[in-house]
């Protein structure tokens, strides 16, 4: 009886994963079909809501095409009115910076992952780049499972060890709780 609740539980934890994404491809079809609904019941006409949402998608996609190309007026004149904008212009200033650097618009060195000898000597943290000052270093120390919480520290570079880890696998590595981590030599000249 043990060994048939043993692979009951086993089950339940491999179904996890896939359940996630379930919840996740629930959730945009939820938000998704409301935004068709709230524009169709405002036009009551299907070819009309189509049309909407094609200007709509063709609109950004050349907006990112020029942003990427570092062309956008659009958005420099966004940028400009929201400078004048005393909370806000801190506020689009940050959440810009955040979004490129996850994005990966920001400069590469600013993109690496290290380890931080934290909460005490001889436990070691992966931690984000975000920004270097002359040989310091601010990083952004995520906790498990969720890395978009966390903390920011500023370290003089001899206190952190460079990862080979890009964002995405240090990002996979703290929302697997660890689980996901294929850098035993990295590990191992932890330990020195």
């Amino acid at each position: 009886m043990k060994k048939i609740f043993n692979y009951f539980l086993i089950g339940i934890l491999a179904f996890i994963p896939v359940y996630v994404i379930i919840q996740i491809v629930f959730f945009v079809n939820d938000k998704f079909t409301d935004l068709i609904k709230s524009v169709y019941g405002y036009y009551d006409n299907y070819a009309l809501t189509l049309v909407i949402f094609m200007v709509s998608f063709s609109l950004f996609a050349y907006i990112g095409y020029r942003v990427r190309m570092g062309q956008s007026s659009i958005i420099s004149a966004i940028d400009r009115m929201i400078e004048v904008v005393p909370f806000l212009n801190t506020v689009y200033r940050v959440t810009k910076k955040l979004v490129n650097l996850v994005a990966g618009h920001e400069q590469v060195d600013s993109r690496e992952v290290v380890y931080l000898e934290y909460p005490k000597e001889g436990l070691w943290v992966p931690a984000y780049v975000t920004n270097k000052e002359k040989d310091m270093y601010i990083l952004f120390v995520p906790t498990s499972p969720n890395p978009t919480s966390g903390f920011t520290v500023i370290v003089h570079e001899t206190k952190v060890i460079k990862s080979k880890m890009n964002i995405e696998q240090a990002t996979s590595f703290i929302i697997s709780v660890g689980v996901d981590y294929d850098r035993s030599e990295e590990a191992t000249q932890l330990l020195r």
